[in-house]
């Protein structure tokens, strides 16, 4: 069966197949809606049998964050197949067809949320940030002391030149964050609160993206660029603790806040949460900031469906080439082997090279690999979004 790209008369098909397949049902005053957002950000492809649409994959096209570099990313959802179309290998077929058509295209890098992780590591995807949600009580609620600055409350028209003026700058701090477009805090703010703090000089330093419902405040965003920020977001919740007997938020790992609290006892669930895969492992590795050690790296990569990048890369001084079958053998000794997967969960910073050697997923001498520890930047990975 051939994967085509899908033209827009079968995006109905689309969203009737994504319905069944993940068993949620979209209003009908909002199937249009739904219409429209496809045309207007994703590209779908499939599979057509006998004129009907019976397997489909949504892709994206992104930037996402690695430090203060931006990197095109391309994103995969709405991956789904009928039951009766299913161990056919049209999933398969579809996520080897997209990989190739991202290399074409020139994206480095492609994220996921899966709905089974040993599904996507199959194919090259590795789980690269989690997700820790905090749950405290009302009593928990406790004030820390005057912000100097103030909170402003948006519930309609959102500042969004501020808000990604804050987002931008945090995000800047990890790796993997998504570049936000305009319609994507226009969409946000139709689903939420936002709260943003402004220092004594009217800058926005922070804000907070949250709902409140039947006595519990949800926040899923929460971004303070410094310590006042913090500190005015953070009373600002503790003002309604008379609306409220539950507090949820959705945070990162490293947030300070959650040291600062009177009583840091408070219950947290980690989950992993998104995952990434390389897709153009030369093109990354030329562009990735390296520590400014003078170390020589030969790192040789396996990846199943993305064959250009089975190679055997030199890393020196900055440079990356890749070696010939007689350079490979000169070098074997110092060789550090390591499938797309590890390499990928590696360079986002979720896993350390002496980690993942300590299970066996990155092979080579001890002290190559310990090199190779060096070499690569602490960095901090991190995802808020959805797709």
């Amino acid at each position: 069966m051939d994967i085509v790209t899908i033209k827009e008369d079968k995006y109905f098909e689309a969203v009737r197949l994504s319905e069944y397949a993940f068993q949620y049902n979209v209003p009908k005053d909002e199937v249009n809606e739904r219409i429209e957002q496809m045309k207007k950000h994703h590209q779908v492809i499939g599979v057509v049998e006998d004129e009907k649409l019976i397997a489909k994959l949504h892709f994206l096209p992104f930037e996402v964050y690695i430090g203060e570099k931006k990197i095109t990313m391309g994103g995969i959802a709405g991956v789904a197949t009928y039951p009766e179309y299913r161990r056919k290998g049209l999933v398969k077929g579809m996520l080897t067809h997209i990989l190739e058509k991202m290399k074409t295209e020139g994206y480095l890098i492609s994220m996921l949320y899966p709905f089974s992780v040993p599904f996507y590591r199959e194919y090259g995807w590795e789980l690269f940030a989690n997700r820790l949600s905090v749950s405290m009580k009302k009593s928990d609620l406790r004030f820390q002391g005057e912000s100097l600055g103030r909170i402003k409350r948006f519930s309609d028209s959102l500042p969004i030149s501020s808000l990604n003026q804050i987002y931008e700058q945090y995000a800047e701090g990890f790796t993997g964050m998504l570049v936000r477009e305009e319609d994507w805090w226009e969409k946000i703010g139709k689903e939420t609160h936002i709260a943003m703090f402004f220092n004594e000089a009217n800058e926005p330093k922070g804000y907070m993206m949250y709902k409140v419902k039947e006595k519990k405040m949800k926040v899923e965003e929460f971004i303070a660029l410094n310590s006042s920020a913090r500190r005015g977001l953070w009373n600002y919740i503790c003002q309604h603790d008379s609306m409220i007997e539950d507090l949820e938020m959705i945070v990162d790992e490293r947030e300070p806040l959650l040291f600062s609290l009177q009583e840091p006892r408070v219950k947290m669930e980690i989950t992993p949460y998104f995952m990434a895969r390389l897709v153009n492992v030369e093109a990354f590795l030329k562009q990735f900031t390296w520590n400014s050690i003078d170390k020589v790296m030969v790192l040789q990569v396996k990846d199943d469906y993305a064959p250009w990048n089975n190679k055997t890369f030199l890393l020196k001084k900055g440079d990356v080439t890749v070696l010939d079958t007689r350079e490979i053998e000169e070098r074997k000794a110092c060789a550090i082997h390591l499938s797309i997967n590890t390499l990928s969960a590696i360079l986002f910073g979720y896993k350390r090279p002496v980690e993942l050697m300590e299970i066996g997923k990155v092979t080579g001498s001890v002290e190559s690999i310990r090199a190779f520890e060096d070499l690569v930047p602490r960095n901090k990975p991190f995802f808020y979004d959805f797709f």
